[in-house]
């Protein structure tokens, strides 16, 4: 048997308790990678990963495997594959416990909206429709935050279900500038196409906002867009929060980071690039309260930004997923799996953790991070990190053996350095 056949032979994992499960993922980006990773790490199963299109990150990989269904594919055609999927177990005598799935807000909304008829094959561990509703909405997340005394910066909402009526026109908004500008729900914009779409907009002038809000008008935008004040500072203002509440109602896991480097490609915008794993047990209390007042229940992902004149944690928004960075709670040292197999699969209560172990988490060159890191302490703790080899990228991983797949993942933390010279070349400092 060759080293990779191995790697293969294993159809499905077996929880701590002995019962065999299979993970099936919709998705094909770098948080789905990261989730399978972590699957294989702790249980060396592979994960069956349904997507659109098979793209670089779970591509030509030796621990999952692929069933793609084309760009155009309805959601009746992705359910017809979810299904197909199930039936392949359905006369095992020995069927595992399947664990269905999603790292995008309009996977996860669909995976919920279907849950009556996926259950019948699958476990679907994520909130109830009404709480994702709630939740999924940055509007009516602020106003959550707001009765549950937790800082968010203040919102207004500006709703577009008549923008394609005669004599509509947008409401005053009476904050002060500059502004930032999002989706309220991203599940309503993700597949909206227009020229200079982005994920986060920032808005300097009253000018700039009636501008964004006619190119939304005329896109054919019918949802709502929250607008907020900007709270001041880089990247490094930014913190990650990662929990998971099981079928109990209890947070067995918390996860922090400190933002380095976020990404700033349009699409991106927002999405951190550079992490390290931390400990802050203010802001954890904060979210913890949220997740607990709510009765939330699976993986939760919470985008916060340290206001640096107060020092105050305001929280942006929480993702209803385990999020697209994932790997750095893996790479600290507590594998987001377990708690989901065990609460899921063995139905067995699992001992809070709160992860405490720094690592650097990066998908950039070390290099390239460096460059954008200005502040000396921060620098010192990157370059410690480095030097102790406390670091991960959630595409480098042992296991994969193929040239392709190597070569992809160099390329594609090379790939890194053009997007940064390109969208965000305005910094001063060392470098490249």
């Amino acid at each position: 048997m060759t080293a990779e056949q191995a790697l293969v032979r294993t159809a499905e994992g077996r929880s701590p308790g002995g019962r065999a499960f299979q993970p099936v993922i919709l998705g094909a980006d770098i948080g789905v990678y990261a989730l399978a990773r972590a699957f294989h790490e702790q249980y060396g199963v592979r994960t069956i990963v349904v997507s659109l299109s098979v793209l670089g990150p779970v591509a030509d990989s030796t621990i999952l495997e692929n069933v793609a269904l084309g760009v155009d594919a309805s959601p009746e055609a992705i359910l017809e594959a979810v299904r197909g999927v199930a039936e392949r177990f359905a006369a095992d005598p020995a069927h595992p416990e399947l664990l269905l799935l999603a790292n995008t807000d309009w996977l996860v909304r669909f995976l919920v909206r279907n849950r009556t008829e996926l259950e019948q094959w699958y476990t679907v561990p994520f909130l109830g429709s009404d709480l994702l509703d709630r939740l999924a909405d940055k509007a009516r997340f602020a106003e959550l935050c707001t009765e549950l005394g937790i800082s968010t910066p203040r919102t207004v909402v500006q709703d577009f279900a008549g923008a394609g009526s005669p004599g509509w026109r947008a409401e005053p908004v009476e904050l002060t500038y500059p502004l930032i500008a999002k989706a309220a729900n991203s599940a309503d914009y993700e597949r909206l196409s227009f020229p200079g779409k982005r994920k986060v907009y920032q808005v300097d002038t009253p000018a700039e906002l009636d501008a964004l809000w006619a190119r939304l008008a005329e896109a054919g935008f019918a949802g709502r867009f929250v607008v907020q004040e900007m709270i001041p500072g880089d990247d490094t203002q930014m913190r990650s929060i990662t929990c998971y509440v099981d079928t109990r109602g209890v947070v067995t896991l918390s996860c922090c980071a400190h933002v380095l480097l976020e990404e700033h490609t349009p699409s991106g915008l927002g999405n951190p690039a550079a992490m390290i794993t931390g400990r802050w047990d203010e802001m954890l209390e904060q979210a913890h309260r949220l997740l607990l007042s709510t009765g939330y229940v699976g993986f939760a992902n919470f985008d916060v930004k340290v206001d640096p004149r107060d020092g105050s944690a305001q929280f942006f928004e929480v993702n209803p997923r385990i999020g697209r960075n994932n790997y750095y709670v893996t790479a600290a040292g507590a594998n987001p799996t377990r708690f989901l197999v065990e609460d899921r699969v063995d139905h067995a209560a699992v001992e809070p953790v709160v992860v405490e172990r720094e690592i650097l988490y990066s998908i950039v060159p070390h290099r390239l991070l460096r460059r954008y890191v200005l502040d000396p302490a921060l620098r010192a703790k990157v370059d410690d990190l480095v030097r102790r080899r406390a670091t991960a990228h959630p595409l480098r991983y042992r296991a994969e053996r193929r040239l392709k797949r190597r070569l992809y993942v160099r390329l594609a933390t090379l790939n890194q350095v053009r997007k940064f010279r390109r969208y965000y070349p305005e910094v001063t400092g060392t470098g490249l």
